[in-house]
């Protein structure tokens, strides 16, 4: 009887030769390497994923030309490491690659720009960017116009701008805008049915924005159509803060919202006895902060918001309501919060009242009065950077003001009103005048280093990321300054065979 042959299938034929190729210790797998996230502001930290490599290897990482990291491949030639991304890393796109000691490389890239993401900058309402690395002192008085886009109405919105080219505000034509950042072109634009005097703020997808027809919208980043709305008993005017997936927001009625950012439905509210037209600021324990026209400044435990005691007795409960700061006289500020303290601003009196037109500082876990620093009008939402508190008032004057001891450090008198908020970025503080001007004043000096006159009142709150600067004014224009040489940049991609590996222990 002849031997009978075994005729292997295409998949076992397949499957041998794999198993030699495991076996013999070979792999046909191309180094790769990706970035979680793809994009960030410099200093930010980014997780430097590669596969592919030689087993049990050495790799060195590098952002462009700057050796930043040693990493050791797994026995899958895999790795994962963090790096920094360079405090001196210009707006733009650069290059992210893994050279190993064996001298397989793989490259992918990463876009550095920064977001202004909502009032103030972020829900503490600090007025800060300390990403801001192409606009300071030196360099400022260059500023030029980039671009101007006509509105419909006056523009007291203040812009929001998210990762990319996307730029959001608000109108009092009723209209929300989507402008290319970079081109001030529209790209598209939606009316909710009201005047639009609360600053957008965007979070994981949607854009939220008040109104003077009673709702809050959440409208979809990309296209601006509506994901939801939710009705309030008054008009909102007060700008969203957005935290751990919650709007704040308040509203005319006198109530205070928290509100499912995904989907919209409440989850508690405040009932104050008097409009919120204040911006609130949220801290990292879920304390919120919002200012009332009933005279008092709130602290509101988030955290217990929810629970059937606190919703029943309108938060009014204990712990619930941590505390309230009586000030006696409006509140329409937007607190800011830093080291501990809560900064706000107050209204004038019509009668005698010891807190009318001041910047005052309370301990953000008792309320109790620190200290006051009065001006000769109402004051404007403050900002804070390094120990001081800068804010504009009606009497004309923008002021800085020492966080912890409230004594005077400089200030600025403009040409008229100042109820634009300031913005602070490196250096340099933003802020626009009833005079029709945007300044640019030295942070620490209170000189003036810039100025630009647009053709209105500016009440707008400046935005400033990537070496530009955004405001709008009662001109009906939205503005957008930057440097004659834009800011963003293309760096030359490095060739891995330049870039040769350094084994010593990286800082």
């Amino acid at each position: 009887m002849p031997a009978m042959k075994f005729v292997p299938s295409k998949a076992g034929l397949c499957l041998t030769l794999l198993s030699m190729v495991l076996l013999s210790g070979l792999c046909f797998a191309q180094p790769s390497v990706t970035t979680g996230p793809h994009q960030g502001p410099p200093t930010s930290n980014v997780s430097v994923v590669g596969s592919g490599f030689p087993a049990y290897t050495v790799v060195d990482i590098y952002f462009d030309t700057t050796d930043e990291a040693l990493a050791t491949t797994s026995n899958a030639g895999a790795f994962t490491f963090e790096i920094g991304v360079p405090a001196s890393a210009l707006p733009g796109i650069h290059y992210v690659t893994a050279v190993s000691f064996t001298g397989e490389a793989a490259q992918t890239y990463f876009i550095v720009n920064t977001a202004w993401a909502q009032f103030h900058f972020a829900a503490n309402h600090r007025g800060l960017n300390s990403y801001e690395n192409v606009l300071d002192p030196t360099t400022v008085s260059n500023l030029d116009l980039s671009w101007n886009y006509l509105t419909g109405n006056a523009v007291f919105s203040s812009p929001a701008l998210f990762f990319g080219s996307a730029l959001y505000v608000g109108s009092e034509d009723g209209n929300v805008y989507l402008l290319n950042s970079l081109s001030g072109l529209l790209d598209r634009k939606y009316n909710i049915g009201g005047a639009v005097f609360s600053s957008p703020a965007v979070f994981d997808g949607w854009v939220f924005v008040g109104s003077t027809d009673d709702n809050i919208y959440a409208l979809v980043l990309g296209n601006l159509s509506i994901e939801w709305k939710y009705p309030t008993g008054n008009s909102v005017t007060s700008s969203p803060a957005v935290a751990n997936g919650v709007v704040y927001i308040g509203s005319a009625d006198s109530n205070v919202y928290a509100l499912n950012a995904r989907i919209g439905t409440l989850l508690w509210q405040v009932t104050t006895g008097g409009e919120v037209l204040s911006s609130p600021a949220v801290d990292a324990n879920q304390v919120v902060y919002v200012g009332s026209e009933d005279g008092n400044l709130y602290a509101l435990n988030d955290a217990s918001a929810t629970s059937p005691t606190c919703i029943a007795s309108g938060l009014q409960a204990a712990n619930c309501d941590l505390w309230q700061f009586p000030a006696g006289v409006g509140v329409a500020s937007a607190p800011a919060l830093s080291n501990g303290l809560v900064f706000f601003g107050t209204s004038s009196c019509t009668t005698t009242c010891p807190y009318g037109n001041s910047l005052l500082a309370v301990n953000a876990k008792t309320g109790a009065l620190l200290w006051q620093f009065q001006t000769g009008g109402p004051v404007s939402s403050p900002a804070v950077a390094d120990g001081v508190v800068y804010i504009g008032s009606f009497d004309g004057n923008v002021y800085a003001v020492d966080a912890f001891g409230g004594y005077l450090h400089w200030k600025y008198t403009t040409g008229g009103p100042v109820t634009s908020s300031p913005a602070v970025a490196n250096g340099v503080l933003y802020i626009g005048s009833f005079d029709g001007n945007l300044y640019a004043i030295d942070l620490e000096g209170g000189y003036e280093l810039w100025r630009y006159a647009t053709g209105g009142a500016i009440l707008s709150s400046p935005a400033v990321a990537n070496g530009q600067v955004y405001v709008g004014s009662s001109d009906n224009n939205v503005y957008a300054f930057s440097l004659p040489d834009n800011p963003a940049q293309v760096v030359e991609r490095p060739d891995p065979a330049s870039l040769r590996p350094n084994l010593s222990p990286k800082e």
